[in-house]
């Protein structure tokens, strides 16, 4: 799959792609009539690049076959959301055809026969790129006729110059690696997010096989291109790059020909940082109300009156007192005003807040059962309740005089918002037990087979006793995102820990796994997704199934109408070419899975016969952020959710749900203490029947 970028979709993000229905592809275009005689063919037309179509001829006269013009396509683009350095090393510019907008069919595919692709190469620390394309003598795009006439004409082929990197393994966009619609994203013209990536400016390359043809002059009273009543003029024959930011639009033919790609405004950072501080926060939170993914939705929109009625005075106090840290924690407020994980706020001050409140704690973490109790399952050796006497096992019934799930219900957390109950209460009970070192608090407890005792504890400075209950777990750095192995049992496992890394390593990684554990006949496989913070969404259930796998539609908050309005074609996993089979496939969840981690996760659950085991589902936190990224003063960075994704009951797609486990680990006293990997030890069971 190409990055086309009708949608950006993100990012941690971020998933990337538009995803589309396949379409029956265009006829080739048809063949360039033959001149009649060549000794009367006239040289091509040249047209400065200041120049504009002249009116149409009242007489028709002999036709320029072919030739001349533009040759060579050179430009630059700057960039301000690396996510293009994220997810991918092979870069490339690519001629592409725009038949697709032309006939605004967004699920038109690019047919292979018309790609052709230039070198580009990208500066990261300046965020900035330059490509080269050397144009074909006789391209293979589409002829279409745009000259509103009524009477059918050869026609022209029409293109847009493009970032097209590289996905699936070959250069060019075909089979697994699709690509439909038409490119709005770091794309030589610049299109309209609010209505449809309509085209409103930049330049076009235009190929005509002779002289005859004619192409529009300017948009028209309607404001869109390629419409009925747009005007036209001729077009010299052979290439041309029109320039639609000049009225009329100029034609221009040099040789050597220069391009400016364009981000588009609604993809770039929004950057306030040289604002003051109720500048910035003003101009944010005004954007971010008409724009949050989840408004209208119960349960998720915040208060916003009650929010910028708290928080306002608050900036505007930093600013009159230059503090730095009370505008932070300012912003920091902001965003726990949200019941959403994709909300977050990043600031140099936040690993010094985040080690006041985890550095200190009492030597011991706990678990709560299903049936209510908070368990002890790690005491710090030597630890205060080390030397207090709690064993792990143990069960804490009060703290600091309340009865524990109280205590734990009122903890306030850092590492939010949450978009689940269960992920906010998992955390609570972990920050329950940090302390600044010296704080003293009385706690009631009993050891296995023990009477209740209560005894006063004073923290001191260790973290193992918060590490111990992370939901993330170590990771070997230089671990490759997607890893595989032959358990003991004769099973396949696969774990993949990363969205956001090379997008094409990770595909061809998985389906090396799959090809592995196919020619090893095994009885089943495991995919493990426990692990994985998210990233690109890349429907690898596509190699499981061969059939589609309806996701939902994706929806924008559109500034002409004031509603959140459907963005492109009902997004779907499209089978792979390549397709695997298994007597028996086991998908791990948890909540340590995130955001295109929980797409992922999502396809592989729609396999038939995929059975998902886990103690919690997966994160619920699903979005598009890569609209919503803000730059505030002191090197503030704000992210918020804008796009969401809504399925056909009118609900979104897994945001504060997940994917659900159909086998449940229940949280038991042997199940937490467990030394193994219950989870996993359970698919196996599943899957080899013992």
């Amino acid at each position: 799959m190409q990055l086309h970028f009708l949608r950006l979709t993100a990012i941690l993000l971020l998933g990337i792609f538009l995803a589309a229905c396949s379409i029956t592809t265009p006829p080739p275009p048809a063949a360039a009539p033959a001149a009649a005689d060549a000794t009367t063919v006239k040289p091509p037309v040249a047209v400065s690049a200041s120049a504009t179509p002249a009116p149409a001829p009242t007489t028709a006269p002999a036709r320029t076959i072919a030739g001349g013009g533009v040759e060579l396509i050179t430009g630059e683009f700057s960039y301000t959301n690396d996510i293009i350095t994220v997810y991918y090393v092979e870069h490339a510019v690519g001629l592409i055809d725009l038949y697709g907008f032309i006939t605004r069919d967004e699920e038109w595919e690019l047919p292979v026969e018309s790609q052709v692709l230039g070198p580009m190469t990208i500066d990261t620390a300046q965020q900035r790129g330059t490509f080269r394309l050397a144009l074909p003598a006789r391209p293979e795009g589409v002829a279409t006729d745009v000259d509103n006439d009524a009477q059918q004409d050869t026609g022209v082929q029409v293109f847009v110059i493009s970032y097209w990197p590289n996905l699936y393994g070959g250069p060019f966009s075909e089979g697994d690696d699709r690509s439909y619609g038409w490119p709005s994203y770091l794309a030589s013209t610049t299109n309209d997010p609010e209505n449809n990536d309509e085209i409103t400016g930049g330049k076009l390359v235009v190929w005509a096989p002779d002289d005859a043809q004619q192409f529009p002059t300017g948009f028209g009273p309607d404001g869109l291109l390629f419409t009925a009543d747009d005007p036209t003029g001729p077009i010299p024959a052979g290439y041309s790059v029109i320039d639609l930011d000049q009225q009329p639009f100029a034609i221009i033919r040099d040789r050597e020909t220069t391009v400016t790609l364009y981000e588009p405004p609604d993809s770039a950072i929004k950057d306030y940082s040289d604002l003051s501080y109720t500048e910035a926060f003003d101009t944010m939170f005004k954007k971010i109300r008409a724009e949050y993914a989840f408004n209208g939705i119960a349960g998720k929109e915040p208060d916003w009156d009650a929010v910028y009625a708290e928080l306002a005075p608050r900036v505007a106090e930093a600013e009159r007192r230059r503090d730095r840290r009370a505008f932070f924690l300012a912003i920091l407020d902001f965003t726990n005003a949200f019941r959403d994980g994709h909300v977050g706020v990043s600031s140099p001050l936040e690993g010094s807040l985040f080690r006041d409140r985890t550095t200190g704690g009492y030597g011991f973490a706990i678990r709560e059962l299903d049936d209510g109790r908070a368990l002890v399952v790690f005491v710090t050796r030597d630890g205060p309740a080390d030397r207090a006497g709690m064993r792990v096992g143990a069960e804490l019934i009060a703290f600091d005089g309340t009865p524990v799930n109280d205590a734990i219900s009122a903890v306030e957390p850092l590492g939010g918002p949450f978009s689940t109950d269960f992920a906010l209460r998992y955390q609570q009970a972990r920050y329950l037990l940090r302390a600044p070192a010296g704080t003293e608090v009385t706690v009631t407890f009993a050891n296995p087979g023990g009477p209740p005792q209560t005894v006063t504890l004073r923290a001191i400075q260790e973290t193992d006793s918060f590490r111990a209950t992370s939901i993330f777990q170590p990771r070997n750095p230089a671990a490759l995102p997607v890893e595989f192995e032959l358990r003991s049992s004769g099973v396949g496992y696969i774990r993949i820990t990363d969205n956001y890394d090379d997008l094409h390593l990770i595909i061809t990684l998985f389906e090396r796994a799959l090809r592995t554990f196919d020619d090893l006949e095994v009885p089943g496989v495991i995919i493990d997704m426990r692990q994985n913070g998210g990233g690109a969404p890349l429907g690898l259930a596509g190699f499981l199934t061969d059939q589609d796998i309806i996701v939902g539609q994706d929806e924008y908050y559109s500034e002409e109408t004031g509603k959140f309005e459907a963005e492109g074609p009902i997004d779907r996993i499209f089978p792979n070419q390549n397709q695997y089979r298994f007597d028996k496939i086991v998908l791990l969840v948890g909540q340590a899975c995130f955001s295109a981690c929980e797409y992922e996760s999502y396809g592989f659950s729609k396999v038939p016969g995929m059975i998902v085991v886990g103690e919690t589902p997966t994160a619920g936190v699903y979005a598009e952020v890569s609209r919503g990224q803000y730059r505030l003063p002191d090197d503030i960075s704000l992210q918020v959710p804008t796009g969401r994704t809504i399925l056909p009951d009118g609900t979104p797609l897994l945001e504060g749900v997940g994917v659900v486990p159909t086998i449940r680990i229940p949280r038991t006293v042997e199940t937490v203490l467990a030394e193994g990997d219950v989870v996993l030890e359970r698919a196996e069971q599943e899957i080899v029947g013992r």
